[in-house]
């Protein structure tokens, strides 16, 4: 087969006139199209191959790679030679990111423009701004439901707005990073409003069935995904008589990937935003994308074809532009989503449940047998490591590694969703429930990471103890983000302790999402105070920003080798990271009371005389007290 798509390829670049096929531009294309073809052909095979017009379909492609290339800036083709030169460059420690509502955050993008000095301030590298595509007004599930991927939403601007903000933060060295939302789009998309205007050829982009038939066959073996949304994944349009497959609202339609014409439709899609300026797209709900009767519709094995398909295609036109996942499945799961073939980045939702069930627990057991069996990937690739995003916390731990430190996993999630809805007895937290399921007593938890840290609480009881255990988990829960190996990700307001937003309820449109209560406006007054020794402001953000700072600092810090130190302490996380000859321990205390750890105990964790508590910048002495839920990063003598 590698033969033949070497043929095929030789008859389909002489389509190309001969006039363009010549320069530097069309050199680096047809290296690369060299390089990838083959695998890009096989991947389209497995997929498309019975199609009657495969060949006339993977010709389009090609000449939609073409006029991809053609098309980038200056700066963009820039870029992609340098980061074909260093590929795994998100790995390194002096990548940071932040993720932001635009409106949110600044008004609209040329205030995101106004305000990047404040992100600057902070050390941020890499910004996330989320959903920001043309979307219903009303309910748009944030924004994930795209009438088009080719219109900014108006309230916040323009195409051109966002190129020229791309292009802005490739000065300043920072990568945008913008969601790719490729399992659906909204009932209001053009390709939608044509289905339902009865046009066969875009009824064929969706699920669209006269009958419950399909859907009942197809149900019986799905879970449901928004239980308070509706039963099922199907939902019945009266103006067109049929139902739709809607796996998460009613107003996102799903796409049918089976249909070859979807998916080349999609990587047009891509390629446009990727000339606009985008670094890394974020693929959104990327586990449901492939669907086959019989089966749960979630990580087919074709889900994994279509986005190295994807990936193969970008690497030809755009290889700069990086695939980030979002699957928020099985651990096991998660991994098969990364590679460099495939998804070189993955947010990690097993490190973030498990961090806040430490808290809860004041036991990082969990978390600590996390990052022992979980956290390697292939090389070249990194995990995006967070606290909070903009979306639910759900408990995505494996019961096997519950139950093999005596916890049962079914109790385990109760209980958790008891203590982070400030049910439980003596919670410090203070969140909200969201998609609570009453058959199966599963829920998800909404809230900012300073209500669900006690911060709240503190506040609201003038309670100056619970106000400072509030902020040492904080900011031990960034430190961990922050040197577990990756790209620590903050969700901006967290770093000065924006609390929950209660006022979404009065919001029809917002109202029955509790998400967002932790999509809280930016509070410019309070971010003035984190220049105010003192205040909680000050204390979170000058916290958080030498952490950065000494993170940049510390090449054992970037995506590499992390081992797990065993000690006797049942509250204390401690762990190593190493890369070459640059070693750095951390320790974290899982615990409102502090922890003393012992010089026997410090040279066990390979912390001899003349360590440094690098965040301190100070010298250890004997032994040492970890504050509550304080945290240290030792760096060892050079040898």
């Amino acid at each position: 087969m590698r033969t033949d798509s070497r043929a095929l390829l030789e008859r389909m670049i002489q389509r190309i006139p001969s006039q363009q096929r010549r320069g530097r531009r069309w050199d680096a294309f047809s290296h690369r199209l060299e390089k990838h073809f083959g695998r890009l052909f096989s991947l389209l095979l497995e997929l498309y191959g019975s199609n009657y017009d495969f060949l006339y379909f993977v010709e389009d492609l090609l000449f939609g790679m073409w006029n991809c290339c053609r098309e980038r800036s200056a700066g963009l083709a820039e870029i992609d030679e340098i980061h074909e030169q260093d590929p795994s460059w998100f790995t390194r420690q002096d990548i940071v990111g932040a993720i932001v509502y635009a409106d949110l955050f600044a008004g609209d993008l040329k205030g995101v423009q106004q305000q990047l000095p404040c992100l600057e301030e902070l050390g941020i590298t890499y910004l996330h701004l989320m959903p920001l595509f043309k979307a219903p007004e009303g309910e748009s599930d944030g924004g994930y439901a795209v009438s088009s991927y080719r219109e900014v939403q108006q309230h916040l601007g323009t195409m051109d707005d966002l190129r020229e903000l791309a292009a802005m933060l490739r000065k300043r060295g920072i990568t945008l990073v913008l969601d790719f939302i490729l399992n659906h789009t909204s009932d209001q998309h053009e390709w939608a409003r044509r289905a339902a205007e009865g046009d066969a050829y875009y009824q064929n982009f969706y699920y669209l069935f006269p009958d419950r038939r399909e859907p009942d066959e197809y149900n019986a073996h799905l879970r449901e995904i928004f239980p308070e949304a509706r039963t099922g994944s199907f939902s019945y349009r009266e103006d067109i008589g049929k139902w739709v497959w809607t796996t998460f609202n009613s107003f996102q339609w799903d796409l049918n990937y089976q249909n070859h014409e979807v998916f080349k439709a999609m990587a047009e899609e891509m390629l446009f935003l990727a000339n606009v300026g985008v670094g890394v797209l974020r693929f959104d709900a990327i586990a449901f994308v492939w669907k086959e009767k019989g089966t749960v519709c979630e990580s087919l094995p074709k889900a994994h074809t279509v986005i190295k398909a994807f990936k193969a295609l970008a690497a030809v036109a755009a290889p700069s532009l990086v695939f980030k996942s979002e699957a928020i499945v099985h651990p096991d799961e998660v991994s098969q989503y990364i590679g460099t073939n495939e998804c070189a980045l993955s947010y990690n939702p097993l490190i973030m449940a498990t961090a806040w069930e430490g808290l809860a627990t004041r036991d990082p057991r969990l978390f600590r047998s996390s990052i022992i069996h979980r956290y390697y990937i292939p090389p070249g690739c990194s995990w995006v490591n967070y606290v909070r995003s903009h979306d639910d916390i759900g408990w995505t731990f494996d019961d096997g590694d519950a139950a093999m430190i005596g916890i049962n996993g079914f109790f385990h999630r109760r209980f958790l969703n008891e203590f982070y809805t400030g049910r439980f007895p003596g919670s410090f937290a203070r969140g909200l429930p969201f998609q609570e399921n009453p058959k199966t007593g599963d829920c998800r938890i909404s809230g900012t990471c300073a209500s669900l840290t006690g911060l709240e609480k503190g506040i609201v009881m003038n309670d100056d103890q619970e106000i400072s255990l509030a902020v040492a988990k904080i900011v031990m829960l960034y430190g961990l983000m922050f040197t577990l190996g990756g790209i620590p990700l903050i969700y901006i307001g967290d770093e000065i302790g924006l609390l929950n937003d209660y006022s979404y309820a009065a919001d029809p449109s917002k109202a029955r999402d509790s998400r967002w209560v932790h999509r809280v406006p930016m509070d410019w007054h309070k971010a003035e105070l984190r220049h105010r020794e003192g205040t909680v402001e000050h204390r979170i953000f000058s916290r958080i920003q030498r952490m950065i700072q000494v993170r940049k600092q510390e090449s054992a810090l970037a995506m590499g080798s992390l081992k797990v130190v065993d000690h006797g302490h049942p509250h204390l996380l401690a762990f190593v990271r190493e890369a070459e000859d640059h070693r750095v321990i951390v320790m974290a205390n899982f615990s409102d009371r502090p922890t003393w750890i012992s010089q026997n105990d410090l040279l066990l964790m390979e912390c001899p005389e003349g360590s440094v508590d690098i965040l301190a910048d100070a010298g250890l002495h004997d032994s040492l007290e970890l504050a509550p839920w304080g945290m240290k990063w030792v760096k060892p003598p050079a040898s």
